[in-house]
């Protein structure tokens, strides 16, 4: 009898040890001093970003993930789908955000208005000309080419035009309350060397917020493939304590902060401008659609992120955030039809300039005419 059950106690610690090494196996391809490795670095869970996958070191410059996050990484979702967004968005939003540059800086009359709206055709053609790096690194199956160097300026540059354009709009939209809801009051101040300084201070605030992206190695080789990621998978460690601090700080400063202020100002404006009257339903129109744009736009993404540092159990969501930011990168396609090509005069320049079309000079843009309640004071503004 005895005999009998230590033989079945024997035959259950066997079955076990197959069971346990066969999961083991499942969830990592790696060999066995690297499953070791792996067990301990992955005994905890709730420290997984969405943006970045957390890897083993198991080599120099070499790095290990689970085989269900390395399902997700090379997806067809995000080597087909994301670059042909990404494509679609670098053929639009580089000739609108270009034209309306060059437009903006040499034919358009320098108002304080202008100057905020020529930063912010910049940061947008900034972050389009750094896309057909990251269309080439997805549509290669993420195999990065281009070098540690550049690897790290992409990511900087990525997210640092896109949080410097919330910033961007969140300055339109205080001018916009301003010359509205305070016409007389701001009067002294809404100048274009006011602008340019509170433009430069914004593009310092960005540099700010992702120089730390600079300073971190952001490429890697993915184990048992020749890829080189950039910025897909980072140590583990490191996403804990270093990129949590600063995408947790993109977060707040870049985009929640900016939102308030955003919803203030434009609801304080439709405000004024819906007990003014039906003459101001266009004007009105137009500011809701700006609002609704910035909150569809950017909100998933960001989103996404506080989502995932607020509750640890939401892991998995690399596709999903992924395919979040490039909507958020689409509104550097849309902000040109928004804010520029919606002005009858804006198009009428660009078709004397690029249509070669006579016609009566316009010595002023006027996107939209606001006339303040109870005055008769006008301020030229493009929303």
């Amino acid at each position: 009898m005895g005999t009998s059950w230590a033989r079945h106690l024997l035959y259950q610690i066997i079955l076990w040890t197959c069971l346990m090494e066969t999961c083991f196996l499942e969830d990592y391809d790696d060999d066995e001093k690297d499953q070791s490795a792996n067990e301990t670095a992955y005994g905890t869970q709730g420290l997984l970003c969405p943006r970045s996958f957390p890897g083993v070191e198991v080599g120099p410059n070499t790095l290990c993930i689970r085989n269900g996050s390395k399902d997700n990484l090379l997806s067809e979702v995000t080597t087909n789908l994301i670059s042909s967004l990404y494509t679609a968005i670098f053929l639009v939003g580089l000739p609108a955000n270009g034209l309306a540059l060059w437009l903006l800086a040499t034919k358009i009359q320098r108002l304080a208005s202008t100057i905020f709206l020529m930063n912010l055709a910049a940061a947008d053609l900034l972050l389009v000309l750094v896309l057909p790096f990251k269309i080439s690194y997805y549509f290669l199956g993420h195999n990065w080419l281009f070098g540690e160097g550049m690897c790290r300026l992409t990511t900087a540059f990525f997210y640092g035009n896109m949080y410097c354009s919330v910033l961007l709009l969140t300055c339109i939209s205080l001018d916009r309350y301003l010359a509205i809801v305070h016409p007389f009051f701001s009067r002294s101040f809404r100048s274009p060397n006011f602008a340019t300084c509170v433009c430069v201070a914004v593009w310092l605030l960005a540099v700010t917020f992702t120089l730390p992206l600079t300073l971190r190695q952001q490429s890697y080789q993915l184990h048992t493939t020749d890829l080189i990621l950039c910025h897909d998978v980072l140590p583990r460690e490191e996403l804990a304590s270093y990129y949590l601090p600063v995408f947790g700080c993109l977060i707040v400063l870049g985009f929640f902060l900016p939102l308030l202020a955003i919803l203030f100002s434009y609801c304080s404006v439709i405000w004024v401008l819906a007990a003014s009257g039906e003459k101001y339903a266009h004007a009105i129109k137009l500011t809701v659609l700006v609002l609704a744009s910035i909150l569809l736009f950017f909100t998933p993404s960001n989103a996404l992120l506080l989502l995932h540092y607020s509750y640890a159990k939401f892991e998995d969501l690399y596709i999903w955030y992924m395919l979040s930011l490039v909507f958020s990168t689409f509104n550097s396609c849309v902000d040109p039809f928004i804010y520029y090509y919606v002005s009858e005069e804006f198009r009428g320049k660009v078709r004397r300039h690029i249509f070669l079309q006579n016609k009566s000079t316009v010595t002023l843009l006027k996107a939209s005419k606001e006339t303040t309640p109870g005055t008769r004071t006008q301020s030229v503004s493009l929303v």
